[in-house]
Formats: structure tokens, C-alpha cells, sequence
């Protein structure tokens, strides 16, 4: 009899204790319509636009840049294929044979230049997994309340989303949105390469062509470690 009473003692003691923690674990989401609502318009802009960049071809300028110093420009005829992803045709010359000089020095200087070459196109890679942001990504984050939302000060038509662990373990990803238009204005993102240690930086600036379809005008992503930059710029927009 005594050993019923003290389970049921026991119980009554918990059973408070349990109500209040599920209580507590309550996602953070149901207690925020608003940013229930700024995610699903985040990605229904982000769908739209995909599906409206898909009747565009434009000119993609990307500039490599090491220690401030300019290395290579290219130019690209881009448009996006049947998976989505950018295809791109090249629109420069044929390189022109290396500078004279001896071949040890020629040696040197062509596999400085792959490297760069290569450590640009993976942060080149990188960025395309983060803008525009994924509609799937997105709703991971909201599911385990790694997103909140804030204000743009001095701005009150817009609302800032910002995301951590998004792609990442320890990344983060600021979205800046205009409430009225729906769509992306600014992405700002901080992530890495392959080591935590080998810091990458990404700015996107969106820009609204005359039927209305977002798009990026200008990215600029810096490789801290290595002090490599890279800057895309999109123009001449044509329908197809």
C-alpha cells in the first residue's frame, strides 16, 4: 500500500514538471506566425523566379581577384538547363600562347594560376549551393527554429531573415526581404570551404528586370584565408 502511494506521490510531483517541459520544447515557429509567413514567401518567390529565369539568357562577368591584384576576367552566355543549374558558353577568345621566358618559369606561373583557378571555381560551386536559397533547405531550418526574424533598421517594408546552420554546421545566412514586393533584395552569407579555419564570405545583390523577375546582379565572394575574390557581375538579360 505504501509503495502505491509513493509512485502515486511521485507521479503527481512529475507529472507538472513534464507538462512544463513540453511546454517549453514547443517549437519556437508556432509562436511566430510572422516568420511562418516570410519563409513561405521566401520560397514561393524563390520557385517563381527560378521558373522565370528559365526563359532568360544572359552575360556573366567573373572577375578573380588575389591580394587585390586582378588575375583573370572571364565572360559567360549563361542560362539555366532543364535541371535548373546554370550552363555556360564561354564568350572570350582563345587564350594567347604563355610570355616568353624560361620553362621552369613558365612552369611556376601556369600551376600558380590552376591553383587559384581551382580554389575560385570550388568557392564558385560553393555559392551556387547557397543563392538562391533552396525552398527544401529552408524549410529544414524553420523545422528545427534555426531561423528568426528581425527588422532592417531605417526600413520598414523590409524584414530580415537569418539562418544558421543552413547548408553548414556553424554557417550562417542573412536574407534581407521586401514585405510588399516578396522578393530577395540582399543575401548575405558566412561559411567555409572544407575546414572551418578556411573562411568564405559571400554578398549578393538582386536587381528586378521589367516583367518583374528577380535576379542576381552582383556577387562577390571572398576567400579569406587564401585572399582570393571573385566577383560575378549579370547583365544584358534577354528573353529567349
Amino acid at each position: 500500500m505504501r509503495t502505491t502511494m509513493r509512485v502515486a506521490f511521485k507521479n503527481a510531483l512529475l507529472l507538472p514538471l513534464l507538462i512544463l517541459s513540453g511546454l517549453l520544447i514547443l517549437p519556437i515557429q508556432a509562436q511566430n506566425p510572422e516568420l511562418q509567413q516570410r519563409v513561405a514567401e521566401m520560397k514561393q518567390a524563390s520557385v517563381k523566379n527560378k521558373q522565370a529565369l528559365a526563359q532568360y539568357t544572359w552575360v556573366e562577368q567573373v572577375t578573380i581577384s588575389l591580394k587585390g591584384e586582378q588575375k583573370k576576367q572571364e565572360h559567360f552566355q549563361v542560362r539555366l538547363g532543364p535541371d535548373g543549374k546554370p550552363q555556360k558558353t564561354s564568350l572570350d577568345p582563345p587564350a594567347q600562347p604563355a610570355e616568353s621566358g624560361g620553362r621552369l618559369k613558365k612552369h611556376v606561373v601556369e600551376k600558380k594560376k590552376e591553383e587559384y583557378k581551382e580554389y575560385a571555381d570550388q568557392m564558385k560551386q560553393l555559392a551556387q549551393q547557397y543563392v538562391p536559397p533552396d525552398k527544401d533547405l529552408l524549410d529544414k531550418a524553420y523545422q528545427q527554429g534555426n531561423i528568426t526574424l528581425g527588422s532592417v533598421a531605417g526600413s520598414p517594408n523590409q524584414a530580415q531573415l537569418v539562418i544558421h546552420n543552413y547548408l553548414k554546421p556553424q554557417d550562417s545566412m542573412t536574407l534581407i526581404f521586401d514585405k510588399t514586393q516578396k522578393e530577395l533584395l540582399q543575401v548575405k552569407i558566412a561559411s567555409y570551404m572544407d575546414d572551418p579555419k578556411d573562411a568564405m564570405n559571400l554578398t549578393v545583390q538582386f536587381s528586378k528586370l521589367p516583367d518583374g523577375t528577380n535576379h542576381i546582379s552582383n556577387l562577390v565572394i571572398d576567400g579569406v584565408s587564401k585572399q582570393l575574390n571573385v566577383a560575378i557581375q549579370n547583365s544584358n538579360y534577354q528573353h529567349l
